[in-house]
This record gives structure tokens, C-alpha cells and sequence, in this order.
């Protein structure tokens, strides 16, 4: 699970300009707050799901190691 976690992450798309906001204090986050769309929206929702699954799975692991 974490593994798939890992390349759902690496396939996101990058976004360019979060090094130079990171410099700039965010400035260019004022008109930028487009809503995710087409690839980006799926890749965003699959790590969602996957990050819910790994989260439940670990719980399930904890309560059956413990009986």
C-alpha cells in the first residue's frame, strides 16, 4: 500500500511555482486557486484513497497484533 502511495505522489503533477512563492511569501496564490481538473483532480482523489486505505489497514493491523 504505501509503495502504491509513493508513485500515485511521483505521477502528481508539479507545480512550478512553489519555490518562487515560497520566496515571495505566497503573492502569486492570489489568482492562482484554479480548481483541479482532468488528470490532477484523479491523481488527487486516487492518493486520497489511498492514504484512507493505508490508514485503515494499519488500524486493522494494531487491533489484531494487540489480540
Amino acid at each position: 500500500m504505501s509503495v502504491l502511495i509513493i508513485i500515485a505522489v511521483l505521477m502528481q503533477p508539479t507545480k512550478q511555482q512553489d519555490a518562487l512563492n515560497a520566496l515571495s511569501g505566497g503573492g502569486g496564490d492570489l489568482f492562482n486557486n484554479q480548481k483541479k481538473r482532468g488528470f490532477e483532480a484523479f491523481m488527487v482523489k486516487v492518493t486520497y484513497v489511498l492514504l484512507v486505505l493505508f490508514f485503515a489497514l494499519s488500524l486493522v493491523l494494531v487491533y489484531l497484533s494487540s489480540h
